[in-house]
């Protein structure tokens, strides 16, 4: 997952970079800066994360 693709996933959960950090079980936001910035990789566990939580939402959209 490259930088644009995480920072645009957690766009379209509706998520700051603060609750990102909760919902993916960080302490800090600051991974998440870092992966949005290209500092930091986004590893694959992190990636299945995002891709299960976007999945999720989608799930909820389909519902209503």
């Amino acid at each position: 997952m490259t930088p644009v693709q995480f920072k645009d996933a957690r766009k379209a959960l509706g998520l700051s970079q603060n609750a990102m950090a909760d919902a993916l079980g960080l302490k800090t936001s600051r991974a998440i800066r870092q992966f949005e910035s290209g500092d930091r990789e986004v590893s694959g566990p992190v990636a299945k994360l995002v891709d299960m939580l976007l999945a999720q939402k989608q799930d909820k959209e389909n519902l209503e």
